[in-house]
């Protein structure tokens, strides 16, 4: 399958803060793109802007040959793939399905034997890269799947991100986005601790922050949300309910394998403890308020 604008209708299903940037960039490429998320009011910018709302997910699934999703939870993803009325079920052969949902890899890798049985071909692509990387089409996306699926997908990829790699079989790019997450929910922990740390010792935040950000401590964190933190802009470009999910099967995961993560569990215990404080639909460099 060659996808252009031409031969190609895009559904796009989760139109939140990151993937309403997505769909946008689809859109304007030329791809005729219906959309369905369970808020519609956050699709009514890309409706304005061309896009065709479907008030059903089994509807978008009859119209589209390539269907690509980006929803809250693993259980979200199940739904919408795997119930009668889902995706898989709807979907005509040949159809490229790409979840973008930070989700887990076994979920990934039981959502691909279905689809394979339908002659649906299925990747798991989930991104880093927040807001910001969404909006500028900058995302990291990371897939797991068939070499000729994500060939053939790359027309799609390239509209949303820079850095598109190919880890290897169904469930690979989940596991290497928790690979991802395992690093910055431990590195948004030093970040915070440190800036506390600053701040508590009378420096000037912005001047610390120039200092060090082209040091050995730089990090896309620390120069993307560092100057949010001195701000005090807790918004969200990724929720901190959504990185409790995202630890939460990182850690699941590292057991089903033997693994023990202290630091992610430690990490984890803090980011419950901001939740329980009222702060999980801020952004995760919220964790600041825990120190200060």
């Amino acid at each position: 399958m060659i996808i252009s604008p031409d031969n190609t209708t895009v559904g796009f299903i989760g139109t939140g803060v990151m993937g309403s940037s997505m769909a946008g960039h689809i859109l304007k490429a030329g791809y005729k793109l219906h959309v369905y998320s369970r808020t519609k009011s956050k699709a009514d910018e890309l409706c304005k802007n061309g896009a065709v709302w479907e008030d059903r997910v089994q509807e978008l699934a009859k119209k589209c040959n390539v269907i690509i999703t980006i929803v809250g939870f693993p259980s979200d993803v199940e739904e919408i793939y795997l119930k009668p009325d889902g995706i898989i079920a709807n979907s005509l052969p040949d159809t490229i399905i790409i979840d973008m949902t930070t989700s887990s890899p076994l979920l990934a890798s039981k959502i691909y034997e279905a689809a394979k049985e339908r002659a649906i071909h299925a990747l798991d692509a989930p991104v880093s890269g927040g807001d910001i990387g969404a909006r500028g089409a900058n995302l990291s996306i990371m897939v797991g799947g068939d070499k000729d699926s994500f060939e053939a997908a790359m027309p799609i990829f390239n509209l949303m991100g820079k850095n598109i790699q190919l880890q290897g079989k169904a469930g690979s790019g989940q596991h290497t986005k928790m690979v991802n997450q395992i690093s910055i929910a431990a590195g948004m922990v030093g970040l915070c601790e440190s800036f506390a740390y600053a701040k508590k010792s009378g420096l000037d935040l912005e001047m610390v922050l120039k200092s060090i950000e082209t040091g050995a401590a730089a990090s896309w964190t620390l120069s993307n949300l560092g100057p949010r933190i001195i701000k005090g802009d807790f918004a969200p470009g990724f929720y901190v309910k959504h990185i409790i999910k995202d630890m939460s099967i990182a850690i699941d995961s590292a057991e089903e394998m033997g693994l023990d993560l202290p630091g992610l569990k430690l990490a984890k215990s803090l980011y419950d403890k901001l939740a329980q404080n009222g702060y999980e639909y801020h952004g995760t460099q919220s964790l600041y308020s825990l120190f200060i």
